[in-house]
């Protein structure tokens, strides 16, 4: 079994409409040395808010909520930028569907504590995959860094972008920053902004090799442009682009940052 000190603290996010779930839920979590509860929810609309202002790890999401369901919460943060899920549901029928959906476990309620445990083992079992997936990508950006073969062109990577009735070529390197929006990205060129359908994961496979780096889960940016970085809270930073922009850089994604920069 994995231990607390095994791996880092995991920020967790409770959403229930119900109090009493929501207070298990909390009382159990408490228990355990590596889940920080960051916030709690009462609906949808709520938990929609917070992932996207607290940016958890860990999201104990309940399926059947009046008005915005579980599953509308993923679907409005999109599965590219949603964090790890355990679905919670009074409904067995929901079981599939929140698999279907990438979630990394579920709770039937009522569950038992050697139910809440076999969870916490998987939960914390993918995210040491996870740590070691982090630790692999810093050493195959290393052996990049020092790989003979030139890069290759920057303007070899261009994205095509559809507005006002004609087609524009926008290169990498005109890109600032590429942020999240469901299924598609902004792409921040100075002061303009264009909208293509791309993925976070296909945007960072395309735009690394060229200088960038992913800083969030929705957000990633070209290394040029950033003017300087200093501590927030909880390991985040802020990033300060040199137009004055500023953007989150989440403690998750340090370690590989770091790595880029050079330590």
């Amino acid at each position: 079994m994995m231990t607390a000190d095994m791996i880092e603290t995991i920020n967790v996010l409770i959403v229930d409409d119900e109090a009493l779930a929501r207070d298990t839920l909390r009382l159990l979590l408490d228990e355990q040395d590596d889940m920080n509860i960051v916030g709690e929810a009462a609906d949808g609309n709520q938990a929609v808010e917070m992932i996207q202002k607290l940016d958890p790890d860990l999201v104990f999401l309940d399926v059947q909520m009046p008005g915005r369901t579980g599953l509308d919460v993923v679907a409005d943060i999109g599965a590219d930028n949603m964090p790890t899920v355990v679905f919670v549901t009074a409904y067995n029928e929901y079981a599939v569907k929140a698999f279907e959906t990438s979630a990394i476990d579920y709770l039937v309620k009522p569950f038992s504590d050697q139910r809440f445990e076999a969870m916490l083992d998987r939960v914390r079992g993918v995210f040491e995959k996870e740590r070691h997936a982090n630790l692999e990508s810093r050493l195959r950006t290393l052996l990049e860094r020092f790989d003979p073969e030139p890069v290759a062109a920057d303007k070899e990577v261009r994205f095509i972008v559809k507005e006002r009735g004609s087609i524009r070529i926008v290169d990498g390197p005109e890109i600032d920053w590429v942020e999240a929006a469901g299924d598609y990205v902004i792409l921040h060129c100075g002061a303009n902004k264009h909208m293509i359908r791309e993925t976070m994961s296909s945007m960072d496979k395309k735009l690394a090799p060229i200088g960038f780096v992913r800083i969030h889960r929705s957000t990633i940016v070209r290394i040029d442009a950033v003017r300087e970085l200093k501590p927030y809270f909880h390991g985040d930073y802020i990033v300060y682009l040199k137009d004055g922009k500023e953007l989150k850089l989440s403690r998750r994604y340090w370690a590989h940052v770091e790595s880029i920069l050079g330590g």
